[in-house]
Order: structure tokens, then sequence, then C-alpha cells
């Protein structure tokens, strides 16, 4: 169980953040029709290895960070900031048309996920926020094997969504904007919850 948690609140993470229609699983579901599934799969291969990376630097963001007792609070009141602005940013492209890129892939799959994978400047201060906010709840613990099991979580959970996509993208081709419109809603909503529940216990600690 010790080991389960934290690779667990990794896969979750990684899994909120990226299910709602966005550049990177659409882009994989794109391939997936235009190409074909192998190169979806490829697509999303090298996305997942910026992802591991991107999760590994927050960790060592986060270690130091909340081995400060003094910053501990201040980490709490951000995670509300933080929290609250993803429900407002997913309530807000719930509202929108989502539309899809018709710009083609100028290198190969693999060498594309690499590079719009790092395009995606939000994600390391997303695990830094989630990764703080787990270890504030006790969750994990910023050291080893804690850490490798948060990475690997969310490197998984990345794959499975990006893996969904692919052998979906036709069914999500056709109901795309119903899909986009009530995920982002759920998220505001599940965003919105913790949100709520932080502020809480920020107010009565």
């Amino acid at each position: 169980m010790q080991y389960f948690i934290p690779f667990t609140v990794g896969f979750l993470a990684a899994f909120l953040g990226l299910l709602a229609p966005a550049m990177l699983n659409m882009t994989a579901a794109k391939i997936s029709i235009e190409k074909n599934k192998k190169s979806g799969i490829e697509f999303s291969l090298g996305a997942i290895v910026v992802v591991f990376i991107q999760a590994y630097i927050a960790v060592a963001f986060a270690k130091p960070l909340v081995n400060n007792p003094s910053i501990i609070a201040k980490l709490k009141i951000a995670a509300v900031f933080i929290l609250s602005g993803l429900a407002f940013f997913f309530f807000i492209k719930a509202k929108q048309q989502f539309k899809t890129s018709s710009k083609k892939q100028r290198f190969g799959s693999f060498i594309s996920g690499i590079s719009l994978s790092a395009l995606n400047m939000l994600a390391v201060p997303f695990y830094l926020a989630m990764a703080t906010l787990a270890e504030s709840k006790q969750w994990i613990q910023l050291k080893s094997p804690d850490t490798i099991l948060y990475v690997s979580g969310a490197t998984l959970g990345s794959f499975t969504i990006f893996a969904s996509y692919v052998f979906l993208a036709n069914h999500i081709a056709k109901r795309i904007q119903f899909i986009a419109t009530n995920i982002n809603y759920v998220l505001s909503g599940l965003f919105l919850v913790l949100a709520l529940i932080t502020s809480y216990q920020v107010i009565i600690v």
C-alpha cells in the first residue's frame, strides 16, 4: 500500500490533467486517423518521455520547498489558487468551441511527440502543485522511492490518456464538442472541490 498510493497520486494527476481534449491528446488522435494507430502510439511514447522529465523536475523542486516548514502553509494557500484557477480554466474551456489543429507534422511521430510535449509550459507547475499538495496531505513523501513512484505514475497516466485517444480516435472525432464540453465541466468541478477542501484545511489550521 505504501508504494501504491504515490504511484496512484501521480497517475491520477496526469490522468485528470490530460483528460480534456487539448493539443497533445488530440494530436495523438489526429495522427491515428491520418496515419495509423502505430504512429499514434509512437507519438504518445515521445510525449511521455518529456512528461517523465517534467514530473521529475517538479518533484526535485517540491522537495526543498516542502522541507522548509515555514513554506508549507504558503504552499497550501498557493494550492488553493492553483486549483481554483484550474477549475476556472476548465469551466471556460467547456464554454468554448473546440477546434482541432490542421497543421501537418514535419517530423516522425516520436519526435513530434517529444517536440509538442516540450511546449507544454504548464506541466512542471502542475506536477509541482500536485506533488506539494499530496505531500501536505501525507499521501506521499518527497523522497525515494515515493518520488520515483509518483513520476512513474504520472508517466503511465499520461500514456493511458494518449493511448485512449489513439484507439478511440474515430469515436472522439465524431463527438469532440460534446466530449470536450462535458469533460471540462467535470474537471472544473473536481478541481473546485479540491480547492474547497484545501481552503477548509488552511482555515482550520
